[in-house]
């Protein structure tokens, strides 16, 4: 039998594929895609995560691992479905309007699909209009938005403020980050989440669902 613990720690070291080659032997074996994925794949992740977070790890490291988990989550996804199993809950992300910077942006997404999110990205220099619009027709329900430069945070405000005119605000939890925001902030424009990094941004979001 496949050992899921070797597998977790493939991924930590990015070995996509030795990652892939586990998972599908595991598949092979008829071990339930779901224990492959929590005690596999995510339990590594969390494992990046949580050393992103103290600076054990840097982005290359987490752009590798997430390399690898994306490997042997294409694999589950098609039984994952068949199956019925349902993400953790549904993520618009995307960078501010005027903003075309998107590293922060992409770890965030990387750490949420870790946690099990589907994370639906919508690019970067994104208007409010277009984060309300792609989490009403996505049906998601976290809406996260990233700014590097000063002059396009005050788009952070308006998607509070398009969410309030179009009688959606109480459906969404609506994450900031990003270098020049903080958590006052956060306060100021009405937003409900403010992280300095992309780990904490996952365990924020997994703790809106939990």
């Amino acid at each position: 039998m496949v050992d899921l613990k070797e597998m977790s720690e493939a991924l930590q070291k990015g070995r996509a594929k030795i990652v892939k080659e586990l998972v599908q032997q595991a598949i092979d074996e008829g071990m339930d895609a779901k224990t492959i994925l929590d005690e596999g794949l995510l339990a590594g992740m969390n494992i990046v995560g949580a050393k992103f977070k103290v600076n054990e790890l840097y982005v290359p490291d987490v752009l590798v691992a997430a390399r690898a988990m994306n490997a042997g989550a294409e694999l589950l996804k098609p039984i994952l479905v068949a199956d019925g199993v349902k993400a953790l809950g549904k993520v618009v992300i995307g960078t501010c309007k005027g903003d075309l910077h998107d590293i922060g942006k992409n770890l965030v997404k990387m750490m949420m699909e870790g946690k099990g999110f589907e994370v639906i990205d919508i690019g970067v220099d994104v208007s409010a209009e277009q984060f309300i619009n792609a989490a009403i027709e996505n049906d998601a329900s976290i809406i996260a938005c990233s700014a590097l430069l000063t002059t396009t945070m005050g788009e952070m405000s308006n998607v509070v403020k398009v969410a309030i005119e179009k009688g959606v605000r109480d459906k969404f939890t609506i994450m900031i980050g990003g270098a020049p925001v903080n958590e006052s902030f956060k306060v100021s424009v009405g937003a409900d989440i403010y992280t300095p990094d992309a780990a904490s941004a996952a365990d924020a979001a997994a703790a809106t669902i939990a």
